[in-house]
């Protein structure tokens, strides 16, 4: 009876392993179409910002009569440096992971969180003292909250979707082997890196 418990358990663990095989490449290839959706919206947004800017003589523009301020590049620069910080911490987290080290894993993980909410925290501090007007203010004021609130709740969604992922393999829902989660919560918090040094460019250095 045991023998056969044990080869029914092996025969389990075995489909079970030939399932994930087969669905990891599909689920991951489901959530590359997914962010490349989202390059598609950001894109959309870009595009419109461009031919905007394009469409007046000065930039930023004035209100006024007189032009406004460009935003701070320094406090832009420290705060991307918080966020670039926290895509090399989820890299090591999820190496460490593959590596079965799990203290340092949660380390990691910890840091990448701890950035992540840095970054928004620059991002809210740089809302309340930018002297560019609001949404409805101004054409560069409308852009600039549109493109960079629409990243910020990117990132606060991949916050939230990081503390779900370290809960799991907490729980056991993740191995060694089997991390398929862990592997999408990287790819998209990398995605949110790329966006936001093509935003960075856009808005601070151009």
């Amino acid at each position: 009876m045991a023998v056969a418990a044990a080869a029914h358990g092996e025969h389990h663990d075995g489909h079970d392993d030939i399932i994930y095989r087969e669905t990891r490449d599909m689920r991951l290839m489901g959530f590359v179409l997914f962010l490349v959706s989202d390059v598609v919206l950001f894109s959309s947004y870009i595009f419109a910002y461009i031919y905007l800017r394009d469409s007046v003589p000065v930039w930023p523009p004035n209100v006024g009569g007189h032009q406004l301020p460009r935003l701070d590049t320094a406090f832009a620069a420290f705060n991307s440096v918080v966020l670039f910080g926290s895509g090399v911490t989820m890299h090591y987290a999820l190496e460490n992971w593959k590596h079965a080290n799990r203290g340092r894993f949660n380390l990691f993980m910890l840091l990448t969180i701890v950035l992540g909410l840095g970054f928004l925290g620059g991002q809210a501090y740089e809302y309340a003292h930018a002297q560019i007007g609001g949404w409805s203010g101004n054409i560069f004021g409308a852009s600039f909250f549109t493109l960079t609130g629409m990243h910020g709740g990117h990132v606060f969604v991949g916050v939230c979707f990081l503390i779900a992922l370290w809960i799991q393999t907490s729980r056991g829902v993740y191995t060694q082997d089997k991390y398929f989660g862990l592997t999408a919560g990287t790819l998209y918090w990398h995605f949110v890196d790329v966006i936001w040094v093509v935003l960075f460019f856009l808005f601070y250095l151009w």
